[in-house]
C-alpha cells in the first residue's frame, strides 16, 4: 500500500468519469469498500470490515485492487502510528 504521509493533493484527485470508469470494472467488494470510504474516510482495513460487513481478507484484496487502480491512497494513522488508514482518490 501506499505510504504517503499527507492526504491527496487536488492534482492527483480524478474526475467523476476517471473515477467511475475505473471502479465499473472492479469486483463488488472494491466497489463496496469504495462506498464505505465516501462515507466515513479515512478508515484502518478493520473499520472497513466492519463497517462493510467484509471479512478482513477480502477487504485487503479490494483495498489492493482499488489501489492498483490509483482509486485509493494510504497513510499511518496520526492516532495508532502501526495502522495505516485509508482513503478515496477522489
Amino acid at each position: 500500500m501506499s505510504t504517503s504521509t499527507a492526504d491527496p493533493d487536488a492534482a492527483d484527485a480524478l474526475t467523476d468519469t476517471e473515477y467511475r470508469d475505473r471502479l465499473s470494472d472492479l469486483p463488488p467488494s472494491a466497489k463496496l469498500v469504495a462506498k464505505v470510504l465516501e462515507g466515513d474516510a479515512p478508515l484502518s482495513q478493520g473499520q472497513l470490515a466492519e463497517e462493510s460487513l467484509l471479512p478482513d481478507r477480502t477487504v485487503r484484496y479490494a483495498l489492493n485492487r482499488l489501489e492498483e487502480q490509483g482509486l485509493v491512497g494510504s497513510r499511518y494513522s496520526f492516532k495508532d502510528a502501526r495502522k495505516q488508514v485509508y482513503y478515496l482518490n477522489r
